[in-house]
């Protein structure tokens, strides 16, 4: 395949557009906002000029499939969702689409407005969809892998505080930001400060969709292909697609390709640490009994009440039915001595077969979770809160009750 070159950058009223080269073939990128209905116009105007014959955008398959069917999730087995430790992608997934979804309502546009639009003009006529990005669970993955624990705990806080923030923002700043997808657009200025975030976020994501632009050229017949991304990407992927010599040769975009969606593994001391707690409270109550043994079942009492009674608050914060309330208090001490299970498996699966979602509450998800009060008025969400405050109380717990326990041993309790 040729080496792709900057063509002459094509006219356009808001929305910016480049064409590239690569020998007698083209492609064509689209910025758009994707909270935007001139963005929306933009793609319709384009593909139906009939100048394309392939739409690139910028989605993954389980996105796209998320577009397409937007009653999925009714398909959703919850329970088994709690028990493979995924409501927190879950519940995280949730919260950057109510983000993006109060602020769309604010316009009256739909997120991802462009996307939906360039998949229904590309099947109107008969073009095929090339979906390009990166699988947004990997991104999340890689995003979690790439900082210290730390920032994650203020990534998870950015995450809720989009979800709480009621500020309006205005059509004309979301056309002049042209920040991006509903990643971008909940972490822009945190990405802005944390190298961490904003490569896996936009830098790595810039380089895959050049790189898969690439492949495609090489594997499809296309002559000209429409790629809709976000503007946010389109001076990187211009800049790799351009200038980076890596990408221009198809089986060394296929090799990057299949190394951004590696996922690091985890460092194994994180992993160490629980294992770690855990052998030192059951050698506190060895040493509690040996002793005496009222000190020793007073420690036992400590960690039953401090660790169980905060997992029973955080299910009861969450709303959770009141046998999950006591699941909880019974299940974290337990849990807590065995990392391998957390409270929150236990609680967040009784309260799915308590209480047991609706097609309604599947199909009302989207929208009731664009609001505090939504989050706990739907069952769906509710579990995943159930899920999410239990585990946490229960880890609070953890560390509460083992400072308790250290302190009888010293006699400084």
């Amino acid at each position: 395949m040729s080496e792709p070159q900057l063509a002459e950058s094509l006219p356009a009223e808001n929305e910016p557009l480049v064409t590239l080269k690569a020998g007698e073939r083209q492609v064509t990128i689209l910025g758009t906002a994707h909270i935007s209905k001139a963005s929306a116009d933009k793609v319709d105007a384009l593909i139906g000029s009939g100048r394309y014959d392939a739409v690139a955008i910028e989605l993954c398959p389980s996105r796209h499939h998320a577009m397409i069917e937007p009653d999925s999730l009714a398909n959703m087995d919850l329970v088994q969702v709690v028990r493979e430790g995924k409501a927190s992608m879950i519940a995280a997934h949730l919260a950057l689409g109510a983000y993006q979804q109060r602020m769309a309502e604010q316009l009256g546009v739909m997120p991802g407005a462009e996307m939906r639009k360039a998949i229904e003009c590309a099947q109107k006529h008969n073009l095929p969809v090339l979906l390009i990005d990166r699988d947004v669970a990997t991104t999340l993955k890689r995003i979690y892998r790439n900082v210290s624990w730390w920032r994650r705990f203020e990534l998870i806080t950015t995450l809720v505080m989009s979800v709480m923030s009621r500020q309006k923002v205005s059509a004309e700043e979301i056309e002049r930001l042209k920040e991006g997808d509903m990643l971008e657009t909940a972490f822009t200025q945190f990405a802005e400060q944390a190298e961490q975030l904003y490569v896996p976020l936009i830098e790595e994501r810039d380089r895959y969709m050049s790189a898969r632009i690439v492949d495609e050229i090489d594997r499809s017949e296309a002559r000209h292909i429409l790629a809709v991304v976000g503007a946010g990407h389109l001076k990187g992927m211009q800049s790799h697609l351009g200038e980076d010599i890596a990408v221009h040769d198809a089986d060394a975009a296929r090799r990057l390709i299949a190394d951004l969606e590696t996922v690091p593994p985890p460092s194994r001391w994180p992993k160490l640490i629980p294992w770690a707690i855990v052998a030192v409270i059951l050698f506190g109550f060895v040493l509690g009994f040996k002793r005496s043994p009222d000190m020793g079942w007073q420690m036992v009492w400590d960690w039953v009440v401090v660790n169980g009674g905060l997992a029973a608050i955080g299910a009861l914060l969450a709303r959770g039915h009141p046998i999950t309330i006591v699941t909880a208090f019974l299940a974290a001490p337990l849990t807590s001595l065995n990392p391998a299970i957390g409270a929150g498996m236990v609680t967040g699966a009784m309260e799915a077969w308590l209480r047991r979602p609706n097609v309604g509450d599947f199909s009302r998800l989207r929208t009731d979770t664009s609001t505090i009060a939504g989050w706990w008025r739907n069952r769906v969400s509710r579990v995943l809160l159930v899920f999410l405050f239990s585990t946490i109380g229960s880890a609070i717990g953890t560390y509460v009750a083992g400072a308790m326990i250290f302190n009888r041993l010293t006699g400084a309790g």
